[in-house]
């Protein structure tokens, strides 16, 4: 059981999403407070949060797919 959660720990530490970092560039606030902010409304939404973290790490990780910005074209690529 113990290598099992060790594993799983492994693999979340190895896979950071980067939603937490992303996050505190965005409000320019330090990561710590955004983790910790994470942290205590899971514990307190009993879990709740996670499926919108989650949905922000897909889509972070998958950001090439989405077009958050038109590319800018410059004048010799007309």
């Amino acid at each position: 059981m113990k290598r099992t959660l060790q594993k799983i720990a492994f693999f979340f530490e190895m896979r950071s999403f980067g939603v937490c970092s992303w996050w505190a560039t965005k409000l320019g606030i330090q990561t710590n407070k955004v983790r910790l902010g994470f942290i205590y409304a899971t514990c307190i939404g009993l879990g709740s949060p996670l499926i919108p973290y989650l949905i922000m790490a897909w889509i972070l990780e998958h950001k090439h797919y989405f077009q958050f910005k038109p590319k800018k074209r410059s004048i010799w690529e007309l």
